[in-house]
C-alpha cells in the first residue's frame, strides 16, 4: 500500500489543515472534497491558467461540468501537464466546445433501445441497467455526456424496481450489466438490495457491473462493499484504465481486493489521442492489467459524442496498435478492438486481416511476423443444413449438466446412493420373457 506521499499531503492539508491519511483514504471525505471548480483546481494542484484560458475553460464548463477526486488529481504531473494522461482525461478542455456536424447527443441510440426508462435493450439475452447518473470524476472523453454528473437524472428506487421489473417480465435476459454513471457510487444498502432482487430472478444468469471506481477513486473499493458482492456469486466487475500511470499502489489494491473477493475483473480502454494512442504505452497498459489479474477485455474506438472530436484517432492507429499486440504478447493480455456503432448497432469487432485468400480446400494464412502458410481443409467433410427440426437432430443436444456421480458395474451396487439390486445381462431371455 503506497504512504501518504507529499503531493497528497499537500492537496489534503489545502483541503483543510488537519487532514490526515485516514480523511485521504476515506471514499465519502473524497467525494465531499471534489474539484468542481477552475479557481479550486488551481488552488490544490498549484497549476495556474492565464485569464484568457480561464475564459475559455468557464465557457467549457457551462456545458461540461468538472469533478475530479483529490486522488485522481494527485496524479498530475504538473511540470509538464498540458502532455499529461491524467490531466487530459480529467480537466476541461476548450476543444470540447468544437461541436461537429458528425458528433452526436446520444451516439449509440441508447435513448430509443430504452423500453423503460433506465434501461437499454439492444442485445437479445442482456440489457444495461442505469443505475446511476453520477461518477466519482467527471472523464472528459465520457461517450454519456448527456446525462452524466446531472442530478436531475439520478434515479430513485421506484424508478430501479421499474428497471427491476422489466428484467423480470424478459424472460430472455439472462445478462445484467450495471452501469450509470458508476454504480458503485450508490451506498452500499442500496447495492445490496439491487443485486438481492436482480440474482432473485430466476431467468437472470450473470450480473456485471462497470465502474471506473479502482482508477479514480481506489478507496472506494472497501472491505465491507466486497463483503456485499461477495454474496451475488456470479458477479463480473469491469473497470477502465486508460494508461499505465493510473495503476498506482492503491488502484493495484482495488484490483486485489475484487479479485482476492473471487471476481473476474476485466478492463475496457478507449483509445484516446495523445492520450494512449501509441504501440508501447498500449503494451505497457495490459502488461501492467495482466500483472494485477485484470483481463485486457475491450479497446473501444472513441465515441461521435458531442465534443469528442479531439480524442479521436483513426481507426488505422487502433489497428496499429492492435498488430502491435497480437502475436507479440500472451493472448489474454490482448483486448478485442471495437467501434460501438453509431445509431445503435452494437460492438464491431475491428481487427487486423489475417486470412490472405481461401479456396475449396486451402485457407492461405499469414502471422503476426508476416510468414505466409496455408490450412487444408478437410475432404469429408459433410455440411450438416440445420432445418431447426431439433427433435430429429442427429446431433447430441442435451446440454444440462453431465452427473459426475454416474456408477457402473459392481460399483453401482456398492453406491449407497443406488437402489440397485442386480445387473442383468442384455438379451436376458427371462427378463426378455418377462417384458412379453
Amino acid at each position: 500500500m503506497e504512504i501518504f506521499n507529499g503531493t497528497q499531503q499537500a492537496i489534503a492539508n489545502k483541503i483543510n489543515k488537519t487532514s490526515t491519511i485516514s480523511n485521504w483514504r476515506d471514499w465519502k471525505w473524497q467525494l465531499k472534497n471534489s474539484i468542481s471548480n477552475i479557481d479550486q483546481f488551481e488552488k490544490l494542484t498549484g497549476i495556474t491558467f492565464n485569464a484568457d484560458e480561464k475564459s475559455q475553460l468557464k465557457k467549457t464548463l457551462e456545458k461540461f461540468p468538472l469533478s475530479i477526486t483529490p486522488y485522481y488529481a494527485s496524479l498530475i504531473s504538473t511540470e509538464n501537464y498540458q502532455n499529461d494522461p491524467v490531466f487530459k482525461q480529467s480537466f476541461a478542455n476548450v476543444h470540447e466546445l468544437h461541436v461537429l456536424d458528425t458528433d452526436l447527443t446520444d451516439p449509440l441510440s441508447e435513448d430509443k433501445d430504452s423500453p423503460e426508462e433506465g434501461i437499454t435493450h439492444r442485445y437479445p439475452d442482456r440489457v444495461l441497467f442505469h443505475v446511476s447518473n453520477v461518477c466519482a470524476m467527471y472523464c472528459r472523453h465520457c461517450t454519456r455526456k448527456r446525462k452524466v454528473g446531472d442530478i436531475d437524472f439520478i434515479p430513485s428506487k421506484e424508478q430501479l424496481q421499474k428497471g427491476i421489473e422489466y428484467i423480470k417480465n424478459t424472460p430472455q435476459v439472462r445478462d445484467v450489466l450495471l452501469s450509470g454513471g458508476d454504480p458503485l457510487m450508490l451506498p452500499d444498502s442500496k447495492i445490496d438490495w439491487l443485486l438481492s432482487e436482480l440474482t432473485a430472478i430466476p431467468h437472470v444468469e450473470v450480473v456485471r457491473i462497470g465502474t471506473r471506481m479502482p482508477v479514480v477513486l481506489p478507496y472506494r473499493i472497501t472491505d465491507e462493499l466486497v463483503q456485499i458482492l461477495k454474496k451475488y456469486q456470479p458477479l463480473w466487475i469491469n473497470t477502465h484504465f486508460n494508461h499505465p500511470r493510473e495503476m498506482t499502489a492503491s488502484a493495484k489494491e482495488a484490483v486485489r481486493k475484487l479479485a482476492d473477493g473471487g471476481f473476474p475483473v476485466g478492463n475496457q480502454t478507449v483509445l484516446l489521442a495523445n492520450v494512449n494512442d501509441c504501440p508501447r504505452i498500449m503494451k505497457k497498459l495490459v502488461h501492467k492489467l495482466v500483472q494485477n489479474r485484470v483481463r485486457p477485455y475491450y479497446l473501444y474506438q472513441c465515441d461521435l459524442s458531442e465534443g469528442l472530436s479531439h480524442f479521436r484517432t483513426p481507426v488505422g492507429k487502433g489497428i496499429e496498435i492492435m498488430e502491435s499486440l497480437i502475436g507479440h504478447t500472451s493472448g489474454f493480455s490482448v483486448p478485442t478492438y471495437v467501434i460501438d456503432a453509431p445509431g445503435g448497432g452494437g460492438k464491431i469487432p475491428v481487427m487486423p486481416n489475417y486470412i490472405i485468400s481461401w479456396s475449396t480446400h486451402k485457407v492461405v494464412l499469414r502471422n503476426y511476423e508476416g510468414v505466409i502458410t496455408t490450412y487444408k481443409e478437410p475432404d469429408h467433410y459433410e455440411n450438416k443444413f440445420c432445418d431447426r427440426d431439433c427433435e430429429n437432430c442427429n446431433l447430441e443436444l442435451n446440454m444440462e449438466e453431465s452427473d459426475e456421480m454416474q456408477s457402473l458395474g459392481i460399483e453401482k451396487l456398492l453406491a449407497d446412493s443406488n437402489d440397485s439390486i442386480s445387473l442383468i445381462p442384455e438379451n436376458n431371455e427371462r427378463h426378455n420373457r418377462r417384458d412379453d
